[in-house]
């Protein structure tokens, strides 16, 4: 109990430290958010009735308190660009990037476990170095170069997947799937390399230790002793990168989401950044971070199921 309560304490001074940080950062932007609206031609007393409007001629920190006790009571504002609640907005793009980030996520898991598995069992030989050379490569690519191939390939060439576009998942679960399906294999092209680096380091270790040679001695099959003994310890390892990894999701989810046009969280923080749509900027900054936070508590959560000595703690 101890445990999770110091994780959820970690977790409200977290996101009280980014929300200051982010309204501080998108306060000193360069630009009149009311000229922005109006245009450059506007009257100076209808400019200076919308800054009243706006509450900016109030104090930094009467800004920051009406924003912050907004979002406690769940209301976000409006947005600047788009003209409708942010609430609303970030239902709808949340779902659209939660898709890729859990399309991501799979692709990177199905594929990175048994590579990095196979690759600690034949370490030092061929295979080892061909699982490191393809790890290698996916991290040192960046995801939009993997987001053009992907394109070109299959969207262009062989027209199996379209190139851009989104489709509401509640309207035509199939339809979204194939729209998110390339960004999310861009995302989890680098996110594998990562994984796979982890689980060879990790199995290699574990293959070493004691309780294998013992299992092996008894008779055990190999791939009883690699799968059920040495994947099962080193799940918690896994687990807890694969967790951290939300984070780098979610920040390349921006360049991904543009290239692909895909309108989710990526791509409606851009539009924000490009027009200065302050509201809007600061509550997508924020929700990203919440998720993220609450992501890796959740897998802490987890984490206590496959590490009993946690609950020690």
């Amino acid at each position: 109990m101890t445990y999770l309560l110091n994780r959820l304490f970690s977790i409200v001074l977290t996101l009280w430290l980014i929300s200051v940080i982010t309204f501080a950062v998108t306060s000193i932007l360069p630009g009149d958010v009311a000229m922005m609206i109006l245009g450059t031609q506007s009257n100076p007393t209808a400019l200076a009735g919308l800054r009243e409007q706006l509450g900016l001629n109030d104090s930094l920190v009467a800004q920051y308190g009406r924003w912050i006790g907004g979002m406690v009571v769940g209301d976000f504002g409006h947005s600047l660009v788009f003209k409708e609640p942010i609430a609303d907005l970030m239902a709808q793009k949340m779902k659209a990037s939660a898709l890729i980030v859990v399309m991501s996520m799979a692709i990177a898991l199905v594929c990175a476990v048994p590579l990095g598995v196979w690759a600690a069992v034949h370490r030092k030989k061929w295979q080892d170095t061909v699982s490191s050379s393809a790890a290698l490569l996916g991290i040192s690519l960046p995801d939009f170069f993997w987001g053009i191939v992907l394109i070109l390939l299959f969207a262009r060439t062989l027209g199996w997947f379209p190139s851009s576009g989104f489709v509401d998942p509640s309207v035509d679960f199939i339809g979204a799937a194939r729209h998110a399906f390339l960004p999310a294999l861009a995302l989890g092209l680098g996110l594998m390399a990562h994984l796979t680096r982890v689980t060879r380091s990790t199995m290699t270790g574990i293959l070493n230790q004691e309780f294998i040679r013992v299992a092996r001695a008894k008779g055990l099959s190999e791939g009883s002793v690699v799968w059920s003994y040495g994947l099962r310890n080193a799940v918690g390892p896994i687990m807890t990168v694969a967790g951290l990894q939300i984070g780098y999701l979610f920040g390349s989810i921006i360049v991904v989401e543009t290239l692909f046009n895909y309108t989710g969280m990526g791509w409606i923080t851009y539009q924000a950044l490009l027009n200065r749509d302050v509201p809007l900027i600061q509550t997508s900054v924020f929700f990203i971070a919440a998720v993220v936070m609450l992501t890796n508590f959740v897998v802490d959560l987890l984490y206590l199921l496959v590490d009993p000595r946690i609950r020690m703690q």
